[in-house]
């Protein structure tokens, strides 16, 4: 008798799109459904979504893939066994548990309205701008939930009115989807998982609970959080009108922490991923490292209620594939994000052309809201081939500040390193298409860089928690990584080291010269 077909179903809620990608039993994908939604730019800095627009994008999204496959042969209705979700962290919504819209549009990550905030709360606070990183590994930044939940609070009526009549409830995109999915006002649950509530500022690395000290010092109300539950249980099953109605939710995570299990990290090894922006973790096990080199202390994943917690070290990258959709719906210098790669490749260097994208500050490691995008080196001899070049050496120079910063906080132990002793970065994510953007990476890394066949790990990574819930794969399953490294593509270096340290010398300059330029005149 023919095996029965198993399939995982996985939403992958980012920045720019939604997706939904439906795995068999073999963790290969069988349909799939991609769609982009609306950004929306009030002001300078500012980025919002419509949280409703979003929701829709995930029903429309889950649809089609569901008739994709099944037009392929797959019966996905009778074999699809669980929900996975992965999302873009830090997007911060407050909606009405009454009505279930959304009270204010979703801040984004990358918004920085916040800056004034963070000022104010560096100067109060006796521990300046690293006040809460003992707790929850986080600085004082722009970046994180809390900062935009306390903008809301000061700054919309119908936010301040709704937790005062006790009818908020506050979220990042994961609780959001997961309490419409759930019911919605018809008993939704209210929930997030670790690592999203790890990126709140609220959340203590150790308990894994939110933080009431944290929470009087910000006077925000338990009561509007959701319940923290880990990256692989079964939360509850979708609510009828879905297309997966009584399908499992069993499988919950940030996007770079999805991504990480995708790429099957264990202690020691480190993966970027380049989306929107740039976001590197190494998985530094059941240990919490504090950064002393600018990065971030993050969990990594907690596969169970009762599975220990990984931990890892965070650099996060605001603009990284970003800069290339500027590029070509800012400047219209490209109509597809894919054309770079053509136009870079026209020019053998940059031709001292350094391009440094801070448009909304700079993240890891140098933590500057007031930085601003700079492109220094232009000559009558730059053409837009150098400046295609420029920027997207800007992601690969970004990103090797970050693992330089990870080298010197992890040590030597810290680390795997192959036969050879070199330190391999698995890299994914949709940018890592461009080969020429890879092999830049790897000669200013100096280090062999590890693509895999399917780039799309975020997804993947949910799928892989959702289906460990419910029996489908096993850990150790998920984690025998050596099939997957020889279907992978390596790029090594062949830069010499002392062209290599020239170019970081010059990106250094460039990336000085962006300081202090927030207040410049309209």
């Amino acid at each position: 008798m023919a095996e029965v077909e198993v399939f995982v179903g996985s939403i992958d809620q980012g920045t720019t799109s939604t997706r939904f990608i439906i795995y068999d039993r073999s963790a290969k994908a069988v349909g799939s459904h991609q769609i982009e939604f609306t950004q929306f730019y009030p002001q300078a800095g500012w980025v919002e979504h419509d949280p409703t627009e979003i929701l829709e994008s995930v029903r429309l999204c889950v649809q089609k893939a569901i008739d994709k496959a099944t037009a392929d042969g797959h019966n996905v209705d009778n074999g699809l066994k669980a929900i996975g979700l992965t999302n873009q962290r830090e997007t911060t919504l407050v909606w009405s548990k009454s009505t279930g819209l959304p009270l204010y549009n979703a801040i984004v990550w990358m918004d920085a309205r916040t800056s004034s905030i963070c000022r104010k709360l560096e100067k109060e606070l006796p521990g300046g701008r690293t006040h809460f990183v003992e707790t929850c590994g986080l600085p004082i930044s722009t970046y994180f939930s809390a900062l935009k939940l306390l903008w809301l609070l000061e700054n919309v009526d119908a936010v301040k009115e709704a937790v005062k009549a006790g009818d908020a409830l506050f979220g990042t995109i994961d609780s959001w989807l997961i309490w419409n999915m759930t019911g919605g006002v018809n008993g939704g649950l209210h929930v997030t998982d670790v690592s999203n509530a790890s990126r709140t500022m609220l959340m203590n690395l150790k308990t894994l609970d939110w933080d009431k000290p944290t929470l009087d010092t910000l006077g925000i109300s338990a009561e509007i959080l959701p319940k923290i539950v880990s990256n692989a249980e079964i939360i509850g099953t979708v609510s009828d009108g879905w297309p997966i109605f009584g399908i499992p939710i069993s499988g919950c995570l940030g996007d770079q922490h999805a991504a990480m299990l995708g790429q099957a990290c264990q202690k020691g090894e480190a993966k970027s991923t380049y989306g929107t922006g740039a976001f590197i973790l190494l998985n530094t096990g059941e240990e919490v490292i504090e950064s002393k080199h600018g990065l971030l202390t993050t969990l990594a994943f907690k596969l169970g209620q009762e599975a220990p917690t990984n931990y890892a070290l965070e650099g996060s990258i605001a603009i990284a594939g970003a800069a290339v959709q500027w590029l070509r719906d800012g400047l219209d210098m490209i109509s597809t994000a894919s054309e770079i790669e053509e136009l870079a490749a026209k020019v053998d260097s940059s031709g001292g052309v350094y391009f440094v994208p801070a448009f909304n500050g700079l993240f890891a490691p140098w933590w500057r809201d007031d930085a601003r995008g700079v492109c220094i080196g232009i000559t009558r001899f730059t053409n837009k081939s150098h400046i295609a070049r420029a920027v997207l050496e800007s992601m690969c120079f970004q990103v090797k500040d970050v693992l330089d910063s990870m080298h010197k906080d992890a040590g030597e132990k810290g680390e795997v390193k192959n036969e050879k002793g070199e330190f391999l970065l698995r890299v994914d994510g949709g940018a890592t298409v461009n080969n020429l953007l890879m092999q830049i990476q790897a000669d200013l890394l100096g280090n062999p860089v590890i693509r895999p066949a399917d780039i799309e790990t975020t997804a993947l990574g949910a799928a892989y928690a959702a289906g460990l819930a419910v029996g489908i794969w096993t850990e150790d399953e998920i984690f025998a990584s050596g099939e997957k490294v020889k279907l992978a593509t390596t790029f090594y270096p062949t830069l010499d080291e002392e062209r290599r340290n020239k170019k970081v010398e010059s990106w250094c300059k460039a990336v000085s010269r962006t300081f202090d330029l927030a207040d410049l005149s309209l």
